[in-house]
C-alpha cells in the first residue's frame, strides 16, 4: 500500500476497482475522480488495482490511498496490438471464482475505512467485495468482458462469461459510456469521459522547445512503453515535429522527435490538446482525449476485436479523421498520409465531458 496523502478525519471515503488492461480503464476512473472532488474537495479515494500509482499520481487535483491489488484480467496482450488468448484463459481459471477469504477480507477493510461507496470500472471482484460489505456499487463501463468475449473464435473464452456476467448484475447502479459497444439496462448514459486539460497548449509547446506556428503529431499505441520500427521514417519527415510517449527513459530530443517516458512530466491529455493531430490505436481514453481536444485522428483498428468497428462508427460520426492500415502503421508508410491528415479541419468545441455527467450521477447517490 502506498498513500499519496493521508485521508483527513472528515474525509468521506469512496473506493475504485480498476481492470488494469490498459490505461484507458483507469484514465476514465481519474477523470471521474477529479470531476467528483471539483463537486465536494471532501472526497477521499482507495485505489484498488495493479496500475501503477504515478498514474492517479499525475492529475495533482485529488487525495487517494492506492491498494495494489489485482482486480481484474480482460485480455492478455501479447502486443499492443494483439491479444495472447491462451495466456488469457490460464490467467481467468487461476483468477476465477473469487477467492472467498479476499473478498472477505477486502469488504472488512473497506468496512473500517468507512467507504461509502465502490466504483467499478469493469473489475468486477470489487462489486462482489462491495455487497460482502454491504456497500452500495457502480459499474461503469462501455462494454462488460461477457460481451467482448463472445466476439473470438477461442470459444473456451465463454466458459467464463456466465460466473462474470452474474458478477456485473450485482451492481446496484449501472453506467454506461459513450461510445457504447453494447447498449445495456443502464441507470445512467454519459458523453466520452475525458481527463480534463491542465495546462495551456502554448504552454506545453514552450516547454518542449515547439513554436505556436508548427506542425505537431503524437504518435500513440496505448499505455505502454513501445519501441517502433519507423523512427527513422518519422525522421525524414522534416516540417512536422512528433512525439511519441512511452518511448525512452527520460525525456529524448532527436531532431524533429521528442521522445518521454511511460511515467512523463507532462500530462497526456495537455500533450493531445497542445498537437495538430494523433496517430494511433484505437482506444476509450485515446478517444475520449481527442473528442475533447477536437483534434483530427488518424486511427489504427485491431479488426479481430469486437469493439472495434461501435467504436470506428463514433469516430467517422462524431470526430475527425481518417483510417491508417495497422500495416501503414506499422512500417511507417502512414507519413504518406500526414498532409492529408492536417488538412481535415478542427471539431473543437464546448463538447460535454461524462466525466462531470457521472461526478454528478455519483454525487447524488453518496
Amino acid at each position: 500500500m502506498a498513500d499519496q496523502s493521508q485521508p483527513a478525519a472528515s474525509a468521506r471515503r469512496i473506493a475504485f476497482f480498476i481492470s488494469p488492461h490498459g490505461f484507458g480503464h483507469a484514465a476514465r476512473a481519474v477523470s471521474i475522480m477529479d470531476a467528483l472532488t471539483a463537486i465536494d474537495p471532501v472526497f477521499h479515494f482507495d485505489i484498488f488495482t495493479t496500475v501503477p500509482d504515478w498514474f492517479f499520481k499525475q492529475c495533482h487535483s485529488f487525495t487517494f490511498t492506492y491498494h495494489r491489488l489485482l482486480t481484474d484480467i480482460g485480455l492478455v496482450q501479447q502486443t499492443p496490438f494483439r491479444a495472447d488468448l491462451a495466456a488469457t484463459i490460464r490467467a481467468l481459471k487461476q483468477f476465477l471464482p473469487f477467492d472467498p477469504a479476499q473478498v472477505a477480507s477486502r469488504a472488512e477493510q473497506l468496512r473500517q475505512q468507512n467507504c461509502e461507496l465502490v466504483v467499478c470500472d469493469i473489475a468486477p471482484l470489487g462489486i462482489r467485495i462491495a455487497q460482502k460489505a454491504n456497500l452500495p456499487s457502480v459499474l461503469i463501463e462501455n462494454f462488460t468482458w461477457p460481451w467482448l468475449y463472445q466476439g473470438y473464435t477461442d470459444k473456451r473464452l465463454n466458459e467464463f462469461n456466465p460466473y462474470l456476467q452474474a458478477a456485473f448484475a450485482e451492481a446496484n447502479y449501472h453506467i454506461q459510456t459513450q461510445p457504447i459497444c453494447h447498449s445495456a439496462n443502464a441507470d445512467f448514459v454519459s458523453a466520452p469521459a475525458s481527463r480534463k486539460i491542465k495546462m495551456s497548449s502554448r504552454l506545453i509547446r514552450r516547454r518542449l522547445g515547439l513554436s505556436d506556428s508548427c506542425k505537431v503529431v503524437i504518435i500513440t499505441a496505448g499505455g505502454s512503453p513501445k519501441n517502433y520500427s519507423f523512427i527513422d521514417t518519422l525522421k525524414q519527415v522534416t516540417d512536422i515535429h512528433f512525439i511519441l510517449p512511452g518511448t525512452a527513459d527520460t525525456v529524448s530530443m532527436q531532431d524533429n522527435l521528442i521522445l518521454l517516458p511511460e511515467n512523463s512530466a507532462y500530462f497526456h491529455p495537455d500533450l493531445i490538446n497542445a498537437a495538430d493531430a494523433v496517430v494511433g490505436k484505437v482506444g476509450y481514453s485515446t478517444i475520449a482525449e481527442i473528442f475533447q481536444a477536437g483534434i483530427p485522428f488518424g486511427y489504427v483498428t485491431r479488426p479481430e476485436n469486437r469493439e472495434m468497428q461501435l467504436l470506428v462508427d463514433f469516430i467517422e460520426k462524431q470526430m475527425s479523421g481518417m483510417a491508417i492500415a495497422e500495416l501503414e502503421f506499422h512500417n511507417g508508410t502512414f507519413t504518406e498520409h500526414l498532409d492529408e491528415l492536417l488538412k481535415i479541419p478542427s471539431t473543437a468545441g464546448n463538447r460535454p465531458n461524462g466525466a462531470d455527467q457521472i461526478a454528478g450521477f455519483i454525487s447524488a447517490r453518496v
